[in-house]
């Protein structure tokens, strides 16, 4: 019996910002066993696919020439014909210069189905993270979009000058940096004049954007002098000047700043979409995980939560302390009133937050956002002989038990999670680093920090260290810092207050030119 045919959706990925692909977009990465990509579809789309789908690359990379259109054509019916779901992702809409009407017609003539899924155009997204509306009620009421990127002979046949010079209001040509003098000279030849404004605005929506203005009279010269570098949108007319009045993104904290975030994919979301607000792109590579203990430690585990009310003290020292109590409490039929006895402190307002999400409302502690708050906030209150319940991750320090023990209270360290590597082989990520496009790294706990060398050796660099020369190494807190130093990192940012906002706050400060390198109070 022939196997299935399967299906292929051709799926516009937006201009690069990753939260501009279209919401179906996302649902097809979602259920596809295979992805086709190119180089203009950001990296960070990838994570979005279906567990275990296959990637296959299909743009130029420096050591190959692109894969013929013909090719890609062929390779996406051959892997629907296995019976597979297909994803091409291609940049921008697929149907604006995306030859997605070719991939389509080999698809329609071998009987596979097939669904094209528009994104959102470079044409008007680009310019409009430049703060260049394409068309404006007093400059131009229409908008030509235009390939650049074929050879002056073909522009020649492909392009009416004469016609589309003054078709509309607003030309926009798409990948036509190397032609733009040839661009420039056809449309003042043609009726434009000289002094119209220009902007070629390279790798709009992502860390690399830049912006560069002109007339169609110096822009080429400017491109040469800047060495201005495709891939680009140019867009020539009046719109053009109201860049200078309307940009925004340029503008915005983190702009032009490519952040590694390293912290588990539980954990990312908060830390990722503040980064994006404040104009930085996240790229997310989780190298932990958090898992049930197995064996005799949750034999001990169970012990442990087995006398609750014997407690006096509970201390929560992370917010996965605070979920995993509670996954256990439910797994062994319990709930938080057999804790009645015990007074709940937790370290940080996440700790504490989390807790609040449980409807308990823990004691306060100093800003110190450390286990050695908690001695400063109740020393005088803990006695020895109380009992005290320490619900924590396999890897917590030791310090806190240690001191308790010193004062001679009785204390249960119960490990609530098992840290473990979540660190997959992340070619872009390789890709990235090699060229210098990671600009900073977080790591807010010591587990991140080696887990992520570890990967990073995994991955192929001798000198994982070495690969982050130049690249800001950020921090959460003091404990973390010093294992990064440790292992031989210099940090760079260390917050103030070890939270995700004090995080962030610091990565501006660094941004802006005013972080300060903060040696570990640890050391």
């Amino acid at each position: 019996m022939a196997e299935a045919k399967g299906k292929v959706y051709l799926v516009g990925a937006g201009p690069g910002d990753a939260r501009l692909i279209t919401v179906k977009g996302l649902d097809c990465l979602a259920k596809g066993d295979v992805v086709v990509y190119d180089r203009l579809a950001n990296p960070s789309l990838l994570k979005k696919a279906k567990r275990g789908a296959e990637k296959i690359y299909v743009g130029k990379t420096t050591d190959r020439h692109t894969m013929k259109q013909e090719e890609i054509n062929q390779l996406l019916v051959d892997l629907a014909l296995t019976g597979k779901t297909v994803v091409r992702l291609k940049g921008g809409d697929p149907t604006i210069f995306g030859r997605v009407g070719e991939e389509a017609d080999l698809l329609r003539k071998h009987g596979i189905s097939y669904e094209i899924v528009p994104g959102i155009t470079s044409a008007i997204s680009v310019p409009a993270y430049a703060g260049i509306p394409v068309t404006h009620r007093d400059m131009a009421s229409s908008l030509s979009i235009i390939t650049g990127h074929e050879s002056p002979d073909k522009l020649d046949l492909s392009i009416n000058w004469e016609k589309v010079t003054n078709a509309t209001g607003t030309l926009v040509f798409m990948m036509g940096v190397a032609k733009i003098g040839y661009i420039a000279s056809q449309l003042i030849a043609h009726g434009r004049p000289p002094e119209t404004p220009v902007a070629l605005v390279r790798w709009g929506t992502r860390a690399e954007q830049d912006t560069l203005t002109g007339t169609l009279a110096d822009i080429e010269q400017k491109v040469q002098e800047a060495n201005f570098k495709p891939p680009a949108v140019i867009v020539v007319g009046e719109a053009v000047n109201q860049r200078e009045a309307l940009k925004w993104a340029e503008n915005l904290p983190l702009f032009g700043k490519r952040i590694l975030v390293t912290r588990s994919r539980s954990q990312a979301s908060e830390l990722v979409r503040q980064i994006e607000d404040l104009g930085g792109e996240p790229y997310e590579f989780p190298v932990i995980d958090f898992e049930m203990p197995a064996g005799d430690t949750l034999n001990h585990t169970d012990q442990a939560l087995g006398r609750l009310e014997e407690y006096d003290w509970a201390f929560f020292t992370s917010a996965n302390g605070v979920e995993f109590f509670f996954k256990h409490l439910e797994r062994l039929g319990k709930d938080i009133r057999s804790l009645h006895k015990a007074r709940i402190a937790a370290v940080g307002p996440a700790t504490k937050e989390a807790l609040r999400e449980y409807g308990i409302a823990a004691e306060e502690l100093p800003d110190k956002f450390q286990a050695e708050g908690l001695l400063e906030a109740f020393g005088e209150e803990l006695k020895p002989g109380q009992q005290v319940l320490l619900p924590r991750g396999d890897l917590a320090r030791s310090w806190l038990p240690e001191a308790l023990l010193r004062q001679g209270l009785e204390v249960t360290d119960a490990v609530m999670y098992a840290t473990v590597s979540a660190a997959e082989e992340d070619l872009p990520l390789v890709n990235m680093l090699n060229k210098g496009r990671i600009h900073a790294v977080t790591f807010t706990s010591s587990s991140t920090v080696t887990n992520f060398l570890a990967a990073l050796k995994a991955m192929g660099f001798d000198d994982p260290v070495g690969i982050l020369d130049g690249v800001e190494i950020a921090c959460i807190g003091p404990v973390t810092a010093k294992t990064a130093e440790d292992a031989g990192l210099t940090v760079g940012t260390l917050a103030e207050e070890a939270t995700i906002d004090s995080l962030v706050a610091a990565l501006c400060d660094w941004k802006q030119g005013s972080g300060r390198s903060k040696p570990s109070p640890l050391k």
